[in-house]
């Protein structure tokens, strides 16, 4: 009987590791975009340096959907734009009568706002886009947040003035390729691998509309969720000159139900192996400890979180 009780305890031993790990989704975007390649990049190193882990880059619509997935209470983390977040926590806009109990875990790397055309299709400004066939983001992005915001800021009528389609970047890219769209909305990280695509495509010269000039209306009347900001002429092949767009922070969220100790040793893990993930995407560059500030967020942050950044010497409280 001692015998059946040593060889039960040593089978129950061997499977422990196995009992206890811990599986992650790291909710992302499209693959056209940034939150993709980088989404897997946090999944890889979590798998490899949290003891337990393990962890998968999910394909998704964007922010939208993303916050819906942490919002299902299934152990998800997630890309978000700022805005987006601040509207899935006050249960407003595309969440409307459903708060999501979101937190952040971190403040990751600006998201510039992408308004793109071609030579050719008579869009050189937002004004110019009545009356065009223009793409606004995939349903489930905050692209589709933001570019509707600017559309209004405008003074535009995102259903009346123009003939609007839904697709995230890629697709929009191949759509502006195929003469089935005049302009796309597209807010990402730079590069963003589809525009490059769509700027190197022989025959073909990239316009990037500026639209700056609208933040403040933004901000007005949506809170202080938005920056005047540029994309360096080198950013792109074809540029004439920087374009002056719109920025919006992004940032990582959890539900507000994930344990101290999985949030801390996410945000550490993050940190500490940030060159690894700047070899993915160099928008891991602005992974900076100087950015997780008070105001930074305009979430709540993680408890978790909060213990990582006091450590080193960061007072989010």
């Amino acid at each position: 009987m001692k015998r059946i009780t040593f060889i039960v305890s040593l089978f129950l031993a061997a499977f422990a590791p196995l009992a206890s790990a811990q599986n992650l989704s790291v909710a992302t975007g499209g693959t056209g975009g940034v939150y993709y390649p980088m989404g897997g990049g946090i999944a890889a190193v979590l798998s490899k340096f949290v003891p337990g882990m393990q962890a998968t880059a999910e394909v998704t619509g964007g922010s939208v959907d993303n916050l819906k997935l942490v919002g299902s209470g299934k152990p998800y983390i997630g890309f978000s734009m700022a805005d987006a977040a601040l509207d899935a926590y006050k249960g407003e806009d595309k969440f409307k009568g459903g708060k999501v109990a979101v937190k952040t875990l971190m403040v990751l790397y600006p998201n510039r706002m992408h308004v793109v055309s071609v030579e050719g299709r008579g869009v050189a400004r937002l004004a110019d886009l009545k009356g065009k066939r223009v793409s606004t983001g995939s349903p489930g992005s905050a692209t589709e947040v933001m570019a509707f915001r600017i559309i209004e800021a405008a003074g535009l009528d995102k259903d009346k003035d123009m003939k609007r389609e839904r697709l995230g970047v890629a697709e929009s890219v191949n759509a502006i390729k195929d003469g089935k769209i005049d302009a796309f909305f597209w807010v990402g990280g730079l590069p963003t691998a589809a525009v490059t695509d769509l700027a190197n495509t022989p025959n073909t010269k990239i316009v990037m509309i500026d639209h700056a000039e609208v933040v403040p209306a933004m901000n007005k009347k949506y809170g202080p969720l938005y920056v005047e900001d540029t994309i360096p002429m080198a950013t792109y092949k074809g540029m004439p000159h920087d374009n002056k767009q719109a920025t919006v922070m992004n940032i990582l969220v959890a539900h507000e139900s994930m344990d101290d100790k999985t949030a801390y040793a996410i945000v550490k893990t993050i940190f500490d192996k940030r060159d690894d993930l700047i070899a993915v995407h160099k928008e891991a560059a602005n992974f900076k400890l100087e950015n997780q500030k008070p105001g930074a967020t305009p979430i709540p942050w993680h408890p978790g979180a909060v213990r990582y950044f006091a450590e080193k010497g960061i007072k989010l409280n």
